[in-house]
């Protein structure tokens, strides 16, 4: 009897941590991006990108993004913000994250990933969505070339948003090449 009620109980003890363990962890975030072009839900994947969700969630929770641009839009590829303010000032950000591109999240068109520079760690606010399927900004190797950029959630409302920003003219303004002609405000981003 007592070997029978100390199995049950060591049984029930391990269903409970696995439980537990399942309940602790999410397996996606979403946020609500407002911007003046329209609003959209981004699902975000923690599991797979965790430094990279955290990293988003800082400025997010921060409310860094709040007043920020759309700077960025090519067409037939991405559209890039997060990063300069309406008047063009460049916002200051945290020190870069490491790139965790090599999870294998692709920058299929409407995915979010965090842009960067030449060097492939040095990712930190400025984000672009996809307009289109990107292979070639996917992990390939763990060199200078090879690393990729960092897909790290999905658009998964508000998808006409992304289409709209798009689609827009672009010109060159204080330096910058490739910035829409009208202003797109991203108003806010917040946890759903």
């Amino acid at each position: 009897m007592r070997k029978h009620l100390i199995l049950t109980l060591t049984i029930l003890c391990i269903f409970m941590a696995i439980s537990s363990e399942g309940l602790a962890q999410e397996d996606t975030i979403e946020v609500i991006m407002k911007t003046t072009k329209g609003d959209m839900v981004i699902e975000l994947y923690p599991e797979k990108t965790p430094e990279t969700v955290n990293n988003f969630l800082t400025y997010v929770d921060e409310k860094f993004y709040d007043g920020t641009i759309f700077h960025r839009v090519i067409k037939g590829f991405m559209i890039q913000g997060g990063g300069w303010t309406t008047d063009f000032t460049q916002k200051a950000a945290y020190e870069p994250i490491r790139n965790e591109a090599e999870t294998g999240l692709n920058n299929r068109k409407y995915t979010i990933a965090l842009g960067r520079r030449s060097d492939p760690h040095s990712a930190a606010a400025q984000f672009y969505f996809n307009s289109v399927d990107n292979p070639h900004l996917d992990f390939q190797s763990k060199t200078d070339e090879g690393w990729g950029y960092c897909a790290f959630g999905m658009v998964i409302q508000g998808t006409e948003v992304v289409d709209a920003i798009a689609s827009v003219k672009t010109m060159t303004k204080n330096g910058l090449p490739d910035c829409p002609r009208e202003t797109i405000d991203i108003i806010s981003i917040r946890r759903k």
